[in-house]
Order: structure tokens, then C-alpha cells, then sequence
């Protein structure tokens, strides 16, 4: 009995240890996860850091000096450019190693391999839009022109340092909770995730719904309610700006052809909750006399933060700022002469062509009046626990075809045997442009620097200690007829493919403008006097805000731009509100309906977390907005529906309008009962979620913020936060996305500069430094940023010293 027992307790041991050290679906080996020798244990830090310590590497030329201030900044001091670049990859990958991987996992359709069967299709679709194709196309181009292959390969040699000095305890927790272990970087790696930028601020249209809608509504019904330029534009570019060039002449088909309604949906369109901002004020309105610069890209709001802060220093730069983990240089930020940052320009640069195949297999499709052979690549798809997957993606020379005939693929439909031509697809060298940004002295370095940049679209606004301000709505943009970039495209016909370009000289900018400032928030970039197609979707609210404010401030100190990056004012209900309430038949309310109607009528239109009113006009403007136009565009999602800016105007400028009435009844209904019937829906509604009327309904406990861990691990996200602002207000604070980076820099003969992003720089959940910037972002304050001059190891905010030798 004793040897049965010492048997099974023997075999019970074993088993314990085979089962804790086997991964289960997504549940990492129990064992290997909590081991106290190499688990999550070894991913605790102490917040003090280690005062001095010194690597050797054979590759770099001279020592480079590291200081990490107490921000967890990393000041790199280098003799070369090469080894600067070296020790900016190194000590990135030291913070942010596993998010700069995964994300390239993501973008190059690699997830599978990660998570297993889940995410095939989502990898699928990566590899049909072609991904990993632009990325190739890009990497290309940028290991062609020396100086950025240098830059590229020093980044890359540095991440690989750090990565060849771990062991599996070292991994970062990510690792060991997915179970998986990190893969050599390369080049490629840099491209993909510049890709991904790419995609998300310029890889979205409107083609298809927009080719639905004209095929029912036809084209002046689409001219009516789907404007280029909105009624009362304030551009980027002031309106009355003289244009200093002669434009090209845009070529136009003989005969215009549109596919029939597709009844299909596109997955991506803009979100319009993805923007920024941007102003830089002349030293004429300020105390200082010099000129100050602020930025606030919105993005994503993810832990690890898209953001990671660093100062580079070698003898051909000084520069502070921002940049993406895995992208060599600054991004955004500020030199000793001057400053920039930027806004997504929106610009339409996908278009999406039918065409015609000789018959199934898409070996050939019909072009200019011959038949021309596809060109196919296959695609390899990994499946963790699971056979490989093979598939095929077919392209043509406008770009690829992401779904063939009898398909489902990822997040919904898009055109089926339509080829998709997207600049981000064409080789480009963005590194070029902020290479030499970080170096730029003056207005002409800048522009020089610029013309080196392609996709996306970006409002660069600049500044510098001189006293210029200025700001470039910059990218490449193809030459196109108007028409031509916002419905479908016949890809048969030569006379709609992609030619020419809008010369770099042509794109629109302006330098000291006479109102002193320069602005841009995502809105329309000129007046309907540019001569070129830039694109249509374009917000308002913002600019329209900001420019209000720039105009009557003067005497502006830094503090002033800090706390218009915290403007909640809602523009579009003081815009719309007082025409609704008007409509509003108040002896027919409920108790509850009274009580909102007061809370919003009484509203100051601030939207501040503890309002009411905010939530109230939210549901209410959404559910007003689908009552209006669900009946004519609604139904399986096929149609856009105009904007809220358009409906807006509707409203108070057409409140007879046939569009009020409701196609699907027999009744006429009026705009008066659509906005009775849908301020009642409003109130029954949050009453259902929330109950009556009180601490639920405050706005930044409704929103609750979101800024969720990148991997979606629940506990390494920080969620549910009470903040104001909101969608088309200056602090554009939404569920999930908002002011990514907040920056001002005063560009003084000692130039100032005060920053904070909602996240921190570590990428270890166990780190003191994770998230130690949020409360500081949510209280709308903001960090002085520590801009060296020199290389001062006992400046007091100094917390360590990382010495990297050059091998002997």
C-alpha cells in the first residue's frame, strides 16, 4: 500500500508538472508563469533605479551616454549618428520591446501565430490589403538612398542588442502570458509599423456607400447633402490666401461611368474620433515676444502608450520629443531653433476600381482595351496548435484584390473583384522628412524637410525662434478630376487611373499669416478656390473653436494653450440646441423628461464630466440624427448618411424639408415630432441603463475612458475614468481615443517646453513607470520636459547613467 501510494503521488507529481508547463487555448503554463525564478515575478521593479551601469558593444564606434531622468526619459548623448541611432533602438526595445513586436504582428497579418484560430481571418485580411506588401515597397526605398539605410540598420542593430542580451526570465510578462518567444527585428519591422500609421489615418474610404447612394439618390442629391466644402468653412489655410502657382490641368474622361449599387459595406471608414490639433501663435500675441507652439494628436488610447519620449543628441542634433517604439528619430517635438508638430490631413487617397476578369481563375482582367495578366503572391499563414494556412491574393496594376466572389472576410463586406490602389501601397522614405525635421534651424530646413514625405497626410505647423510660424498641409497627392476619388472607379478604363501629381510646391501652406497664428484641427484644409481634389470628410467643430479663441487672445503666455487643449466647449450644441428646444412640446412631458429638459436648456454647452446635459445631448443628437435619415439610408448599412454638420443645417435652415418625413409610413411626419419623439427615446433609454436621473448620468461617468492594455489583458489597462471633452470639442476625448500627446513648447532664445501622454514610458505592467503620466492627463496638467543642452550627469533630475562602451 505504502509503494501505491508513493507510486501515485509520484505520477500526480509528474502530471502537475507536465499540465502547469503546457499552454490551454490562451492560458499561459501555470508553472512556467509562476515560477518565482523566471515568471511574472521577474517582471517586478523597483520604482529607484540602478544609479550607474555600463554595457560593451562591439559595434558601436565610440561610448555613448545614456541619462534617464526622473520621467524614465532617456537623454542619449552620442559622438555619430550611427551609434546615436544604435542607443535609440537599444534602449526603446530595453521599455517597449513586446509592444513594438506585437504590433508588427498585427500589421503584417501575423497574429495567429500569437493567438491561434481566432484571428485567422483578421490575418487574411491584412495579407489581401497588402500590408506587408507596402512595407516591402517602402524598405526598398529606404535601404536605397544611404542615409536612411543607416539610420534604419544602426535602429535595428540596437534593438537586436537588447534583445540578445535577455534570457526567458527577462522577457517581458507579455511573453510569458502568451506563451511565445521574441523573433530577431529587422528592418522590415520599421517599415510595417510606419505602414500602420499609414493605415489607420489614410487606409479608410466612402467609395462604396457613396456609389450606393448615388445610384439611388442620383448626383444632385449627393451634391446637396454630401458637400466638399461645408457651409462657412474656416480651412486650415485661410480663406482669401492667394495662390502662388499655376495649377496643372486636371484631365477628365470623355464619358464618367459608375457601377450600379453594390449593396455591400466597406469595414473601414474614417473614424471621426481619430484626429488632432495644432496651433503656433507669432511672438506679436505673446508675452515673451517669440513664438509658441502646442499639438495634441488624437489616437488610439492604448497601455503600453503609442508614445514614447526621448532627447537625441550627437554632434549634428540636439532634439527632443516623441516617437513611435520601433520608428528611429523624433516624430514629433523640438530642437533649440525651432518647433513642430502635427495634425492627420484626412486627404482621400484610396480609390477602388471594378474590374473585369476573362473569367474565374483572375488570371487576366480587361484594361485599356486588351487583356492584362494578374500578378499573384502567395501568402503563408501561420496557426498556432493548427496547420498552415495558404492563400492566395491577386493583384493588378492599380493595387490588389482584398476579396473574391464567394468570400467572407474580416469586419464585413468590401467590394468583391475590386482592386484597391492606395498610396500607402507606393515606395516612399518618411524617415528622410524627420531626419532632417530634427535637424532643421529655420523655415527653409523645414519646407526642405517636408519634401521628402509622402503618406499620410499630415498639417505640419512649425515654429521657430526667429519668429516665424507656419504650417504645410503636406503629403503626396494624386492629380484627379473630382468625381473620380469618391465613387467606384471603371478599372477598364485607362482615363481613371492615377498619372500625375500635384507638385510638392502646389500643396497648400502659409507662412506668418497676418492674423499672427496658424491652426489646424482635421477641418478642410483650403476654401473651394485650390484648385486640386484633397478629399470631402472633413470636421469642423474644432478648427472652428480654436481659431475663435486664437483670435481674441493676445498677451499669451504658455499656461493660455494649455488650457485651451482642455476646452470643452461644444460647439455643435450651441450650434443646433436652441433650434431643437424650440420644437420641444414641453406640456407634453413626463416628470423624467421635465428634468432633462431643464438640465439641458439650462446648459452652458461645457462639456465637463460632471454635466448632465452632455449625456443628454449625446443620445439625443444620435438618436435624432438616425430618426432623420434611417428611413432613406438606413437598412444593411450600405448608404452614408450625411453628416451631422450637414443635418445641422438642414435643420435650421429647412425645417419643411421633405427629408423629415418618414418614406416607411403613411403620415407626413415634421421635424417637430421626429425631435419630441426622439428627446423621449433619449430619456427612456438612459433611464433603462442607468436608472433615474443622478450620478450615472454625469458625463465622464457615462463615457468612462478607456485606456485598455494593447493586448486587451484585463487588469493592465486603466479603465473607466472620469474625464470630460468629447467628440468635435478641442479636448476630444472619446471612449477610447483622444489627445495622445499633449505638447507647448515656447520658442524663447532658451527654449521652454512642457509635455504629458496618458500612459508612461515603461512597458512593464510592474513597473512604477507604466502609467504614471495618466492622473497628470486626466487633471489636464502637464510635465516640464527636460531639454539638455548638454551632457549634465548630476542634473538633479538625473535618476541613472547607462554607459554603452565601444568594443576594444
Amino acid at each position: 500500500m505504502r509503494q501505491l501510494k508513493l507510486f501515485l503521488t509520484l505520477v500526480l507529481t509528474i502530471g502537475l508538472i507536465i499540465v502547469g508547463s503546457m499552454r490551454i487555448g490562451l492560458v499561459p503554463p501555470v508553472g512556467k508563469f509562476l515560477d518565482p525564478f523566471h515568471g511574472f515575478w521577474q517582471n517586478v521593479e523597483l520604482k529607484r533605479l540602478e544609479k550607474v551601469y555600463q554595457l560593451d558593444f562591439d559595434v558601436l564606434q565610440a561610448p555613448v551616454t545614456v541619462l534617464i531622468d526622473d520621467r524614465l526619459v532617456s537623454h542619449i548623448f552620442a559622438e555619430n549618428d550611427h551609434d546615436l541611432y544604435f542607443a535609440q533602438g537599444y534602449v526603446t526595445a530595453k521599455d517597449r520591446l513586446w509592444q513594438m513586436e506585437f504590433q508588427t504582428h498585427v500589421v503584417a497579418g501575423r497574429l495567429s501565430e500569437i493567438i491561434g484560430q481566432r484571428t485567422v481571418e483578421y490575418d487574411r485580411f491584412q495579407r489581401r490589403i497588402g500590408m506587408t506588401y507596402a512595407a516591402k515597397n517602402m524598405l526598398e526605398t529606404v535601404m536605397r538612398n544611404p542615409l536612411s539605410r543607416e539610420i534604419v540598420s544602426a535602429y535595428t542593430a540596437g534593438v537586436n542588442a537588447y534583445i540578445d542580451s535577455l534570457s526567458p526570465k527577462g522577457y517581458p510578462i507579455e511573453y510569458k502570458i502568451f506563451d511565445y518567444t521574441p523573433e530577431p527585428w529587422t528592418p522590415l519591422k520599421c517599415m510595417l509599423l510606419a505602414k500602420s500609421m499609414t493605415w489607420m489615418l489614410a487606409g479608410s474610404g466612402t467609395d462604396l456607400k457613396m456609389t450606393n447612394t448615388l445610384a439611388k439618390f442620383g448626383i444632385d442629391t449627393v451634391e446637396d447633402l454630401f458637400p466638399r466644402y461645408p457651409q462657412n468653412p474656416d480651412p486650415v489655410i485661410p480663406k482669401n490666401t492667394p495662390w502662388d502657382f499655376d495649377p496643372l490641368p486636371v484631365g477628365k474622361p470623355q464619358k464618367e461611368a459608375y457601377p450600379d449599387a453594390m449593396n455591400q459595406a466597406l469595414p473601414f471608414e474614417p473614424n471621426p474620433a481619430n484626429g488632432s490639433n495644432n496651433w503656433a501663435v507669432s511672438g506679436t500675441k505673446t508675452v515673451s515676444g517669440y513664438p509658441i507652439l502646442a499639438n495634441d494628436p488624437h489616437l488610439d488610447l492604448n497601455l503600453p502608450s503609442i508614445w514614447y519620449e526621448i532627447q537625441l543628441f550627437s554632434p549634428s542634433v540636439n532634439v527632443y520629443g516623441v516617437t513611435i517604439p520601433g520608428a528611429p528619430s523624433v516624430l514629433i517635438g523640438f530642437n533649440q531653433k525651432i518647433a513642430w508638430g502635427m495634425t492627420s490631413g484626412g486627404d482621400d487617397v484610396t480609390d477602388w476600381y471594378q474590374i473585369k476578369f476573362r473569367d474565374d481563375t483572375l488570371n487576366e482582367y480587361f484594361h485599356d482595351d486588351t487583356w492584362k495578366p494578374t500578378t499573384r503572391i502567395t501568402e503563408e499563414i501561420k496557426v498556432r496548435g493548427e496547420k498552415k494556412i495558404q492563400d492566395t491574393v491577386v493583384y493588378t496594376h492599380h493595387g490588389p484584390i482584398p476579396l473574391y466572389s464567394d468570400e467572407e472576410t474580416f469586419d464585413g463586406n468590401i467590394p468583391r473583384l475590386h482592386a484597391m490602389r492606395w498610396l500607402g501601397h507606393d515606395p516612399s522614405n518618411e524617415f528622410l522628412t524627420f531626419y532632417w525635421l530634427n535637424r532643421a534651424q529655420d523655415y527653409q530646413d523645414y519646407v526642405a524637410a517636408l519634401s521628402h514625405y509622402s503618406c499620410p497626410a499630415q498639417n505640419f505647423v512649425f515654429a521657430d525662434t526667429a519668429g516665424d510660424v507656419a504650417i504645410w498641409h503636406n503629403g503626396k497627392f494624386p492629380l484627379r478630376f473630382q468625381r473620380q476619388a469618391r465613387f467606384i472607379n471603371d478599372g477598364a478604363n485607362p482615363e481613371h487611373d492615377w498619372q500625375k501629381w500635384v507638385p510638392h510646391q502646389h500643396n497648400p501652406h502659409i507662412k506668418n499669416p497676418d492674423r499672427g497664428f496658424v491652426s489646424s484641427a482635421n477641418q478642410n484644409p483650403t476654401n473651394s478656390d485650390y484648385p486640386y481634389y484633397l478629399g470631402w470628410f472633413f470636421p469642423q467643430y474644432r478648427g472652428k473653436r480654436i481659431n475663435q479663441q486664437m483670435l481674441e487672445m493676445d498677451s499669451i503666455i504658455p499656461d493660455d494653450f494649455r488650457l485651451l487643449q482642455l476646452d470643452n466647449q461644444n460647439l455643435q450644441a450651441s450650434l443646433i440646441i436652441p433650434s431643437l428646444l424650440r420644437f420641444v412640446d414641453i406640456d407634453r412631458l413626463t416628470l423624467e423628461e421635465t428634468q432633462a429638459f431643464k438640465k439641458i436648456s439650462t446648459w452652458d454647452y461645457v462639456n465637463d464630466a460632471n454635466q448632465i446635459a452632455p449625456t443628454v445631448f449625446d443620445i439625443w443628437q444620435k438618436r435624432l440624427h438616425a430618426a432623420i435619415w434611417s428611413d432613406e439610408f438606413g437598412g444593411n448599412g450600405s448608404y452614408r448618411f450625411p453628416s451631422s454638420a450637414r443635418t445641422i443645417q438642414l435643420i435650421m435652415d429647412e425645417p419643411n424639408a421633405p427629408w423629415f418625413d418618414n418614406i416607411h409610413t403613411e403620415n407626413k411626419e415634421s421635424l417637430q415630432q421626429l425631435v419630441n419623439s426622439s428627446f423621449k427615446d433619449t430619456v427612456t433609454e438612459l433611464t433603462k441603463q442607468l436608472g433615474e436621473m443622478g450620478n450615472q448620468w454625469r458625463w465622464g461617468k457615462f463615457k468612462g475612458v478607456d485606456i485598455a492594455h494593447l493586448g486587451r489583458l484585463p487588469g493592465f489597462g486603466k479603465m473607466g475614468l472620469n474625464v470630460g471633452g468629447g467628440l468635435g470639442i478641442v479636448n476630444a476625448i472619446g471612449k477610447t481615443s483622444g489627445p495622445s500627446w499633449r505638447m507647448i513648447v515656447s520658442l524663447e532664445p532658451e527654449v521652454k517646453a512642457w509635455g504629458v501622454y496618458p500612459g508612461g514610458q515603461s512597458g512593464n505592467p510592474g513597473s512604477s513607470y507604466y502609467d504614471n503620466f495618466v492622473d497628470a492627463w486626466m487633471e489636464g496638467e502637464l510635465d516640464e520636459l527636460l531639454f539638455l543642452k548638454s551632457m549634465d550627469t548630476t542634473h538633479y533630475r538625473i535618476q541613472s547613467v547607462i554607459i554603452l562602451e565601444a568594443g576594444k
